[in-house]
């Protein structure tokens, strides 16, 4: 088997880990079961991934970091709009 396989694989699953979240949010229109540590501490992770990919010049991890780190910044997004209609805020 080629590690390139599993390592595109790998990627597949990290960069769409959090979509299953943000349709929940969107479905039920809450964020109270998340963790929005959690989303800014994925997304430092992300971006120091992509940046360590950028430096050994590997497309696979650079493509996966900064996919999953749009798909969280997606996720803040919702985490943040939402938050806000909760507390009533406009």
């Amino acid at each position: 088997m080629s590690w390139t396989i599993v390592g595109i694989g790998a990627a597949f699953l990290t960069m769409f880990g959090f979509v299953p979240q943000i349709i929940k949010m969107w479905k039920t229109h809450s964020v109270k079961d998340v963790s929005e540590l959690t989303l800014f501490q994925f997304g430092a992770g992300s971006a120091l991934w992509m940046l360590y990919g950028i430096h050994l010049q590997d497309f696979i991890v650079i493509g996966a970091n900064a996919t999953s780190l749009a798909i969280l910044i997606v996720a803040l997004g919702f985490y943040l709009r939402l938050n806000r209609d909760v507390r009533g805020n406009p």
